[in-house]
């Protein structure tokens, strides 16, 4: 190799490393604010008041008019790092994976066949990522569809009395028309983030003093603990249930 082709080659691996950066960081930071949101959301377990009293705050503070446009942003540049190569390696894994199940069905259908090494059998990763993909995708048109209406509702009067978001608007649009999309929003987001965090730790070397099946069960615990505090939140504002502690504000 001459020392043109090295010279590209460095630049090569050096933009995929910065791609792989933005993808990870952007992902990570749309994680954590995805969990603090659903907190911020969750006050309408505290009834509308609570719910109301915690929105006005943010938009009078103009905290929340610049929050929704970096979150846009943010969404949309982890969208366009995160799949630059999936129609390539998603095809990959699942080539992979369809052999070694090939592997696997007839190993286990001749007794005579030593059974496949653990370095064949799909493995939890692969699963994973191909997973983390559909949800992303799912995310990609409904994310882009909530953000657009929560952008709307902040700076029109467009589905309320006054520009901003409100618990009266907001409950009636998830009661009448929004209670299915958002649950599958719900399901795809968490399992998205979890995974995301999970496959970060492991890429970066974060969590180098924990095994990968340590990691895995912090997964696990995150998702299962954010996915039902939102169908409870989700539940509330669908009002299939009252607010359990509204008693606190009244």
């Amino acid at each position: 190799m001459n020392v043109a082709d090295t010279s590209a080659s460095t630049r090569g691996s050096s933009r995929e490393l910065w791609f792989e950066i933005v993808s990870g960081g952007s992902g990570l930071a749309l994680a954590l604010f995805m969990w603090g949101h659903m907190f911020l959301v969750g006050t309408i377990l505290f009834g509308e008041r609570g719910f109301d009293w915690l929105a006005g705050g943010l938009e009078k503070l103009y905290i929340a008019q610049p929050t929704i446009v970096i979150i846009f942003i943010l969404f949309l540049v982890h969208a366009v790092f995160a799949s630059r190569k999936i129609p390539l390696q998603l095809r990959e894994r699942k080539a992979m994976m369809k052999l070694a199940g090939n592997l696997r069905a007839v190993a286990f259908a001749s007794p005579n066949t030593a059974a496949p090494s653990v370095g064949t059998r799909p493995h939890l990763e692969s699963w994973l990522w191909i997973w983390q993909v559909r949800t992303g995708m799912v995310m990609l048109i409904l994310g882009t569809a909530h953000l657009v209406l929560i952008t709307v509702d902040i700076f029109t009067p467009m589905f309320g009395e006054v520009a901003g978001i409100e618990a009266s608007s907001s409950m009636a649009r998830v009661r009448e028309w929004l209670m299915l999309p958002y649950a599958v929003l719900l399901l795809c987001v968490e399992f998205h983030a979890g995974v995301g965090l999970y496959r970060l730790a492991v890429k970066w070397g974060f969590g180098a003093k924990l095994s990968r099946a340590a990691l895995w069960r912090i997964e696990k615990l995150i998702f299962w603990t954010f996915l039902g505090l939102g169908i409870v939140i989700l539940l509330v504002l669908a009002a299939w249930l009252p607010p359990p502690f509204a008693f606190m504000l009244e």
